[in-house]
């Protein structure tokens, strides 16, 4: 079980390790400042009276440059690679816009200084003091973890990925990556949900579609009683005898199936994720966030997260990175944290944050 073992490198920094899919829910805000200002002064003796030495007046203003200079807040620079998760995708004023170079659904460059003040990313600004220059949301809905292989590598996705519809192409992904002091990564579950999606597509006659897109897309929680909404959805389906029996087969094995074969491939990407950012930032302190699990009854998916988690906790030690527990981060029925599940996740980050400006 798991993925092959790696080679021992310096032991990383593991932040608050807690016990998996722990129940409890409260957490403690934590508000930390980085990079205090400490201003330099600089004495000279001043010139006996009877002295005919003056000091040019260039002196002068050079120093006051170089003070205020050295009174200016510094910022570290927080970037956050991921998918909807970090996009921030369920609350209500996430943006984008149908057109752009996303070419295909939607564009989400709008989203990556305009994000929402509820997510964590902009919760992670709000506790650091950082401007909307110096913490990116770079989310994207639907993205894999060869996904963003791709975007990191070549700021775009070769082609469409084909099951979750989405093609991405931001070339400025790369020059984000390059300025960060900090990057956080949280990717990986829809390497296995979006194939689950696809195969109750195909085991109703595309007759899940609606329902699929209203949680996709985070609408679920606007649309009153999410488990009635839910149930409706199914109801209207109106399924027959075989679509049932295709339906129920695939929840009971083909989605165990699924999430076996996809395994190796989202373990064997996350690796790839980190060492393309290390081409591009050597010494970026680097945040492997960890998994929740928003559907505790598939035993399928239980599995595939603990051993997500495990493996994350693994690549952490051999690569000299920080690994952030989350188990107790809230989410609701479209899978997506809520706003005190942002704020957990928040806190968790800045309290793994170990680097200062300078």
């Amino acid at each position: 079980e798991g993925a092959e073992a790696l080679p021992a490198e310096p032991e990383a920094a593991v932040a608050e390790a807690e016990p998996e899919m722990a129940p409890e829910d409260e957490t403690n805000e934590v508000v930390v400042t980085l990079g205090d200002t400490v201003t330099a002064t600089t004495t000279e003796q001043a010139p006996a009276a009877d002295t005919k030495t003056t000091a040019p007046a260039a002196d002068s203003t050079k120093e006051t440059a170089a003070d205020t200079e050295s009174t200016e807040q510094k910022q570290i620079t927080y970037v956050a690679l991921g998918d909807s998760i970090v996009a921030g995708v369920g609350l209500a004023d996430v943006q984008y816009s149908a057109n752009g170079t996303s070419t295909y659904g939607v564009d989400m460059r709008p989203n990556f200084k305009g994000y929402s003040p509820d997510c964590y990313v902009g919760k992670v600004a709000s506790k650091l003091g950082l401007d909307r220059d110096h913490a990116i949301d770079l989310g994207l809905p639907a993205l894999t973890a060869p996904d963003l292989v791709d975007m990191i590598r070549d700021g775009k996705m070769p082609q469409m990925n084909m099951e979750s519809g989405c093609y991405y192409v931001y070339p400025e992904f790369q020059d984000y990556i390059r300025k960060a002091d900090v990057i956080s990564i949280q990717i990986g579950s829809n390497d296995a949900f979006v194939p689950c999606v696809a195969g109750l597509w195909n085991a109703t006659n595309h007759k899940s579609d609606a329902l699929a897109s209203t949680i996709l897309s985070g609408n679920l929680r606007s649309s009153g009683s999410a488990v009635s909404t839910i149930l409706k959805g199914i109801k209207d389906m109106e399924l027959t005898k075989e679509e049932k029996n295709a339906s129920w087969k695939l929840i009971t094995s083909d989605m165990a199936k699924i999430c076996d074969r996809i395994y190796p491939q989202t373990t064997s990407a996350l690796i790839s994720i980190v060492q393309e950012i290390r081409k591009l930032n050597p010494d970026v302190q680097i945040l492997l966030m960890g998994y929740t699990d928003p559907v505790p009854f598939i035993p399928c998916w239980h599995n595939y997260f603990r051993k997500l988690n495990k493996f994350e906790k693994q690549l952490a030690e051999t690569y000299d990175l920080t690994y952030v527990a989350i188990p107790r981060a809230k989410t609701d029925l479209d899978v997506h944290p809520t706003i005190k599940g942002h704020e957990y996740i928040a806190n968790k980050i800045v309290n793994a944050i170990d680097v200062k400006a300078e």
